[in-house]
């Protein structure tokens, strides 16, 4: 007696729940099935901050800063690279290391410079410049290379000769804002963005602050604050003295620049992914011909 087979079932459909994914370390994001587009957010490492000695070494800048819409293919796999920050320098301080994900790239945050009278290194946001004595160390640019909207922003210039109260290395860039200068200031870190991307805003990618300057016997000067958003202090040896600091790891922020001390690291970065609520929908089990024209011969088949 023939089977009834070939019966025809609709597609089902599954809701899928918004899934975020934080990476503070690289690894592999595999998409749920049915996303189509994410929501990124891609910070890189922060670059370090300098020691100036006396002339007071300057802050570095915040890792690159890039958030956005990406398309997807559902349940595919995609490899995600996590910078990090740049390690304590000293006249010569490091660049932080890029991030990447879903074919966007973040550049690692630009080195502070140190003595005497450097210019900063260019990255995602600058490095600032250092006080020297043929003249200020020059802060570097941020955004580069160049991404539209720009990923960051410039260091801040280095305070002039003489040394003394009043006179700091340059604040490293933020992605929200320029690092200040130290001729005079104190080079405060440049300001990091604020990202909703997990629920709460969150402020990441802020800049180092410069190291003050000084020496005996004409006093120092007080160093940089720390950009809001994971830059570290710059060093002061004041009245108050105060050790520089290294960027807040997994926010990118830009290492603090010192006068005394070695300058200090830089944060490392971190990649935020947002799949939103999607439906996943499975194919029905419809027979193709090939098979019912088999089915048929062998008698197997009824309508």
């Amino acid at each position: 007696m023939p089977r009834l087979i070939g019966a025809v079932q609709a597609p089902t459909s599954t809701p899928v729940p918004e899934q975020i994914t934080t990476f503070n370390s690289s690894g592999t994001l595999t998409t749920q099935p049915g996303t189509v587009t994410v929501d990124y957010l891609v910070i890189a490492g922060g670059g370090a901050g300098g020691r100036g000695g006396y002339y007071g070494g300057a802050g570095g800048g915040a890792g690159g800063y890039r958030t956005g819409p990406a398309p997807v293919s559902g349940g595919s796999p995609y490899p995600i690279v996590v910078g990090a920050g740049a390690p304590s320098g000293s006249a010569l301080s490091s660049p932080g290391s890029d991030s990447s994900a879903l074919g966007i790239t973040a550049n690692g945050g630009g080195g502070g410079a140190g003595f005497y009278g450097r210019a900063g290194q260019a990255g995602g946001s600058g490095g600032g410049g250092s006080l020297g004595p043929l003249g200020p160390g020059l802060g570097a640019a941020g955004n580069t290379p160049p991404v539209s909207p720009p990923q960051g922003n410039a260091g801040g210039n280095g305070g002039a000769v003489p040394v003394g109260p009043g006179k700091a290395g340059g604040g490293g860039g933020g992605a929200g804002g320029a690092g200040g200068g130290g001729n005079p200031g104190t080079g405060d870190g440049g300001a990091g963005l604020a990202s909703s991307i997990t629920g709460s805003p969150v402020l990441r990618a802020g800049g180092g602050g410069g190291g003050g300057s000084g020496q005996p016997p004409t006093g120092y000067a007080t160093g940089g604050a720390a950009g809001p958003g994971g830059g570290g202090k710059g060093e002061s040896v004041s009245g108050s003295p105060r050790p520089s600091t290294d960027g807040t790891v997994n926010t990118g922020g830009g290492g603090g620049g010192s006068n005394l001390q070695t300058g200090r690291a830089g944060g490392s970065g971190v990649v935020i992914i947002k799949e939103p609520e999607s439906t996943a929908i499975a194919a029905s089990s419809c027979w193709d011909l090939r098979t019912v024209f088999r089915e048929i011969k062998a008698d197997n088949w009824t309508n």
